[in-house]
């Protein structure tokens, strides 16, 4: 062996240099999709304080003058935007403003009403349906428990939410729409994609008061900023601390 050389061993002739530990290995690559280093995944309570400075004045989308109204509302913004169900509304609600004249309502005439919200038949059944229940069970009057709206004819949990949370402020739970959900997954609040399992896991990172609000919060910023296909992550002061920022 040379002098402060590499050991080295014939075999057939042919030098064969043995592998050593001090061989320089390469550099494992990040993944595109991993989080760098500087960025880490903000609180919720950060998150939730940082969402309200920047939407002091977030608000249900839904124009309404009462449960009813709301209920309505809620019941025609299933695969609706907001806007359109804020454009229909208002003749709805001259035509039938309590649950006792859209019970009695002719369904050709609601669905020509709502047709532009799309699904109008099967809306129109839920709606009148859903006014006949309370003019059946409760004199005309929205009740005020999950349980009681649950058993309404088209309210599910995500519509008992919105009237309980807005017409009664009740934080029984968490509104999870589209806006809701992709948000909490880009912002590391949960991994699933089932709204139940979504508000369950919204509701243990943020107090019961803030529920309803939660959820004005992050619809807000899912419009304006946050946006499905092309999210600005560049204008968003949450870029810093969402795992999902692509800056």
């Amino acid at each position: 062996m040379r002098k402060g050389g590499m050991a080295e061993r014939r075999n057939g002739g042919k030098s064969i240099r043995p592998t050593t530990s001090g061989t320089k290995r390469s550099r494992a690559r990040r993944s595109p999709t991993a989080v760098p280093p500087h960025r880490r995944t903000a609180a919720p309570l950060e998150l939730l304080a940082q969402l309200k400075e920047l939407y002091p004045d977030a608000k249900c989308a839904l124009v309404h003058r009462n449960a009813f109204g709301l209920l309505c509302a809620t019941i025609l913004s299933a695969q609706c935007t907001d806007a359109r169900v804020n454009m229909v509304t208002p003749v709805l609600f001259a035509r039938y403003p309590t649950p006792f004249e859209l019970a009695r309502a002719n369904p050709a005439d609601v669905e020509e009403i709502i047709k532009s919200t799309g699904f109008f038949r099967n809306k129109t059944k839920s709606l009148i349906g859903m006014a006949q229940a309370l003019v059946a069970d409760y004199g005309g009057e929205v009740p005020r428990t999950m349980e009681e709206l649950r058993k309404l004819p088209g309210v599910g949990r995500k519509t008992a939410n919105v009237v309980l949370g807005n017409a009664f402020d009740t934080n029984e739970g968490v509104t999870v729409d589209t806006h809701v959900g992709r948000l909490s997954r880009r912002l590391g609040l949960t991994t699933e994609e089932d709204p139940v399992k979504v508000e369950q896991d919204l509701m243990r990172l943020f107090p019961q008061e803030e529920w309803a609000l939660l959820s004005h919060l992050l619809i807000f910023h899912g419009r304006q900023v946050c946006i499905a296909r092309r999210p600005r992550c560049s204008d968003c002061v949450l870029s810093r601390v969402c795992p999902s920022s692509l800056v």
